[in-house]
């Protein structure tokens, strides 16, 4: 485990490092912009994402059975995950009136699809984790 510790430490600080070392050309307003960038997302993270999250936690340890609290946990993470993903083009974010092949597809529809996806894993892993309430003997399953 304290390799393993070490590896993921050295490969984060050479990612790092290298990522300031491409940043050395940056203009004081790219700078800038790179920096509100960054602590936009500590910001979300901080005063949406994490309450929403403990939330979402809260209500369904109080509301849900046992076996669909994890399967619902993981679907959360994923599908906040993949709803801040696609945040910008779902708003509109980017998108130039004189160039049509900039956001081109139907994001929310797309956005939708793996909302409905992930609702569908989440019933079946969760159907599947459910306590066999028919037979005590885990051999006649």
């Amino acid at each position: 485990m304290r390799v393993m510790r070490a590896v993921l430490l050295t490969l984060g600080v050479c990612s790092g490092l290298w990522g300031l070392l491409l940043m050395r050309g940056f203009t004081s307003t790219q700078l800038i912009s790179t920096g509100t960038f960054l602590a936009g997302g500590v910001i979300v993270h901080d005063a949406i994402l994490a309450p929403v999250t403990i939330a979402l936690g809260v209500l369904a340890a109080r509301f849900l059975p046992g076996h669909f609290r994890a399967a619902v946990g993981i679907a959360f993470l994923i599908w906040g995950t993949l709803t801040l993903a696609f945040f910008n083009v779902l708003s509109g974010q980017g998108g130039k009136p004189d160039n049509f092949t900039v956001l081109d597809r139907p994001y929310l529809l797309s956005w939708v699809a793996l909302t409905v996806v992930i609702a569908a894993m989440t019933i079946v892993v969760a159907y599947r984790r459910r306590p066999d309430s028919g037979s005590t003997d885990s051999a006649s399953r």
